[in-house]
């Protein structure tokens, strides 16, 4: 029987667990999940695009449910409360019509929005940042329809950005 083996065996499984030495298990922020509540308010829309808030406010809500580092609440008895302001809502053009170089075939739409995070016991911001969600629009026979059909997948876009910083974010 080959003596190196065990040796080799030891080697192996010591490489793994140091490889994996930087996982952690459970939320990043340092408290067990849902030991701290957050309410998201409804956002402001400062642009002049029409119907931005309740995409924005939902997609927010609905990941902070799915991420579970905090207990989403509805009232004034949350430990954060999250504002945003919608401030830039743009288009881009990305591809043009073969034969027509006038006719967008493809846009990107690109949403800035302003998140805060305050504590409400001690009104101390814990974020204050701009943040951006972006996808691509085909614009086809309708674009105005293919932009709205476009809006939860740029809400959701912001969402998971913002959620993931506020659940492990640097503040």
């Amino acid at each position: 029987m080959n003596r190196s083996l065990p040796w080799l065996a030891t080697v192996l499984a010591a490489g793994l667990l140091a490889g994996c030495s930087g996982y952690r298990l459970g939320p990043t922020a340092g408290f067990a999940a849902g030991a701290r509540s957050v309410q998201i308010r409804p956002f402001q829309n400062q642009t002049l695009e029409p119907r931005l808030t309740e995409p924005f406010t939902s997609a927010m809500r609905k990941r902070v449910q799915q991420d579970g580092t905090y207990e989403l609440r509805t009232r004034e008895d949350a430990d954060i409360v999250v504002t945003g302001r919608i401030i830039r809502y743009e288009r881009s053009g990305v591809s043009f019509q073969p034969d027509d170089i006038i006719t967008l075939r493809d846009y990107d739409v690109e949403v800035t929005v302003q998140l805060e995070a305050r504590e409400r016991a001690t009104g101390r911001v814990q974020l204050d940042r701009q943040l951006t969600g972006r996808t691509t629009v085909r614009a086809g026979s309708d674009p105005a329809s293919s932009e709205r059909q476009a809006l939860p997948i740029l809400a959701e876009d912001f969402a998971r950005k913002a959620v993931a910083l506020l659940a492990d974010g640097d503040w």
